[in-house]
């Protein structure tokens, strides 16, 4: 597992979550720990190193 840091693009605020290398493209859904709204998560890992991560609103 990973932990990653970012701005929740709702709130602003920095959260963290724990992602898993050993999947190289991802797309999920998980909830702001701060605010609760949710964002779509978007990692992707190139031998097992993250190499882009993105986190969107979903309600735009």
């Amino acid at each position: 597992m990973f932990e990653h840091f970012f701005q929740c693009p709702y709130c602003w605020e920095e959260i963290s979550m724990l992602l898993d290398s050993s999947i190289s493209n991802q797309t999920y859904v998980e909830d702001c720990e701060v605010c609760c709204n949710p964002i779509e998560v978007n990692p992707r890992f190139i031998e097992n190193q993250l190499e882009s991560f993105e986190a969107v609103d979903i309600e735009q």
